[in-house]
């Protein structure tokens, strides 16, 4: 149910039962999610004088224009649902979580024929072991070279993986004995997978076997008088031991566990937490809290295990490969415990606990990861605190040098892109608070202009932007902001992409990019929009009306951001415009070809990898290809090698 905050909304008409509420703006945009056991109580206590509230609760308040519930069963359902709908909307007033840097982590490829084990940042997938993350890659490439001699699973990529296999020939790594050549068969995928199945096993912390393994076979070499094998299986035992005391012993008991602490103030929070596997840390990772809503440390507390298990409760990671463990040590009990407790035991499959450490090797290592944490956040106010004042002030020196009624907060930039009017595409950009927000970025294809024509090309681009906005502003959403199924573009039941409108258009361009964006503008019916030109020649801002441009002082952090931002729309475009072109050249270059359809060419990309290395092949490399016979392997080899083939993939 919805109902405006404006005036405030009766006690009654409010259910006294839990539930997740949202708040959302005039533009149906989240400004917050929340839960509570009342949803009665709860919402009573925003609607009370501001000079009772928390300043940014105020803001958040004042900012709304109605709130929405959503009734639940119990507690823990509502704890799962506000972080679905949190993940969902990243409303601005709720705490947001950022690494303090990009960890690395190392990465086994279990759901390959032949894994590989390598070194690894960004997103994780399904089927991929992970063990970290480590604090620099290089300390996870020098415990890998360490582990390679008593471990010798492949690492290399699958080109080079590949490449060998074809020749027929293992690499370097095998005559160093760092792999033990699958590649050509002199280990079977089985015993491949044994020997990765080793390895996981160690790095999970199950070292003993590996130690007894190694120390009976150099002792029944020794005993053979098979000195060189004894002295090849005593450097892997020695490696071994090296690796093991790099990952610090911090538990005389083998047990598994995860150790957070905070360092923070009214505004900002740092945390650091250490992952304990086997009584070893195994990894480790950083966060920095921007705290848009009033938390103290407990609540920090529970809104940081959200955030750490989340994704692994919602099903969205393996949790096979990456479990919840049954303690978590903090320095206080989180707020709400035992419904996080009971919501994370969803995920584990089994009971999860909270201790805060008192007394001994545990508290000993609280402390550490607290200096860790302190440490931490001393580093980022030094690097952020100038960074933070300079987007507030080029904000504001926006405001004042456009004459805008208010700071942009949002900005959109469009550019276009096209090679010798061809392929004519756009990009629309966002800015918010100054930072590039990617998940709002837009690409266009551009359909009713033929040629280089970019002003006719922003014209049908902020068009099409402008009638989204206007459609999906009219259209209700529910509390998962969606659009209702039905007719016309703002009813397809779809998340609301364009419903938020900005605050500042820029344009990549001058007096006539201007000119055909206003044409759109007018059309569309949108009033209240603000629309400049930045031009690159002398980086002149022109703004409606105004025959003469704006002189935005030079080195000023307001040009500075608008640079950033026109900069942006046009690597956005050219990598789209860069995309588009390369599929034309592939499909020139090998559908052109009698006989080789849709899955054939993929089937040669995949074994060659590129359309030149398709092109080099000989004939027989050609018929190896799955599908491929004798006369269709010539047809392709002939096709590939006449001279208006070459020109075409050029």
């Amino acid at each position: 149910m919805s109902v405006p905050t404006t005036p405030r909304p009766a006690a009654g008409s409010i259910p006294d039962q839990p539930g997740v509420y949202l708040f959302r703006d005039r533009h149906g945009r989240v400004l917050y999610v929340g839960k509570a056991g009342s949803l009665r109580k709860r919402l009573a206590s925003y609607f009370q004088p501001t000079r009772h509230l928390h300043p940014r609760t105020a803001a958040m308040v004042e900012a709304s224009a109605q709130v929405e519930w959503l009734l639940v069963r119990g507690e823990v359902e509502a704890l799962q649902l506000e972080y679905t709908l949190i993940k969902e909307h990243r409303p601005r007033y709720n705490v947001r979580y950022r690494d303090d840097k990009t960890y690395p982590w190392l990465a086994v490829t279990l759901d390959e024929e032949i894994p590989r084990a390598r070194v690894q940042r960004g997103a994780k997938r399904r089927g991929v072991r992970y063990f970290g993350p480590y604090t620099h890659a290089y300390a996870i490439r020098e415990t890998l070279d360490l582990l390679l001699r008593t471990f010798p699973i492949r690492t290399c990529s699958q080109g080079v993986f590949d490449r060998h296999r074809r020749l027929g020939r293992p690499c370097i790594l095998y005559d160093i004995h760092k792999c033990s050549g699958p590649c050509v068969g002199h280990v079977s995928p089985q015993e491949h997978r044994r020997i990765v199945d080793e390895f996981v096993e160690f790095m999970d912390g199950r070292t003993r076997p590996t130690l007894t393994r190694l120390e009976g076979e150099m002792r029944a070499a020794a005993a053979e008088l098979n000195f060189e094998a004894a002295a090849r299986l005593r450097d892997q035992l020695a490696s071994v031991r090296t690796a093991m005391e790099r990952q610090q012993m911090v538990s005389s008991s083998p047990e598994d566990f995860d150790i957070a602490a905070f360092a923070e103030d009214e505004l900002e929070a740092a945390v650091q937490v250490f992952f304990v596997r086997r009584g070893r840390v195994v990894g480790r990772r950083g966060y920095i809290v921007d705290k848009v809503e009033a938390l103290d440390t407990a609540a920090l507390a529970a809104s940081f295990v959200q955030q750490l298990y989340g994704d692994r409760v919602d099903g969205d990671a393996d949790a096979a490969d990456d479990p919840i463990p049954r303690e978590v040590l903090l320095p206080v009990q989180p707020a709400g415990a035992g419904t996080l407790a009971a919501w994370l035991a969803r995920g584990r499959g089994g009971p999860v606990e909270f201790r805060v450490p008192q007394r001994g090797e545990k508290r000993a290592l609280l402390e550490t990861v607290g200096r860790n944490a302190r440490e931490a956040f001393t580093r980022h106010k030094l690097q952020r605190a100038s960074d933070f004042d300079a987007r507030a002030r080029a904000l504001k020196e926006l405001q004042e040098h456009l004459g805008l009624d208010r700071a942009p907060l949002r900005i959109e930039c469009y550019d276009i892109s096209n090679l010798q009017g061809n392929q004519v595409v756009g990009s629309m950009v966002v800015f918010e608070d100054g930072l590039p927000r990617r998940s709002e970025y837009r690409r266009f294809e551009v359909r009713s202009v033929q040629g280089q024509d970019d002003p006719a090309s922003l014209r049908e681009v902020l068009g099409r932007r402008l009638a989204r906005l206007a459609a999906e502003g009219e259209a209700p959403a529910d509390a998962a902001g969606t659009a209702p199924a039905g007719d016309g573009p703002a009813a397809t039941g779809q998340r609301r992409r364009f419903a938020y409108p900005p605050n500042l258009v820029v344009v990549d361009g001058g007096r006539g990019q201007l000119a055909a964006v206003m044409d759109a503008v007018e059309a569309s019916g949108v009033t209240g929009l603000a629309v400049v030109a930045l031009a690159k020649r002398m980086e002149e801002v022109y703004l409606p009306g105004q025959p003469e441009p704006v002189v935005v002082p030079r080195g000023s952090e307001a040009l500075y951001l608008l640079q950033r931002v026109r900069d942006e729309a046009h690597r956005f475009a050219i990598a789209y415009h860069r995309n588009l072109r390369g599929k034309a050249m592939t499909a020139s270059a090998l559908d052109a070809i009698p006989g080789i359809g849709e899955r054939r060419r993929k089937a040669l990309l995949r074994r060659f990898g590129s359309v030149r290395k398709v092109r080099e092949a000989s004939l027989d490399e050609l018929e190896g290809v799955p599908g491929m016979g004798a006369a269709l392997a010539e047809t392709v080899y002939r096709h590939l090698h006449q001279p208006q083939a070459g020109r075409a993939e050029r």
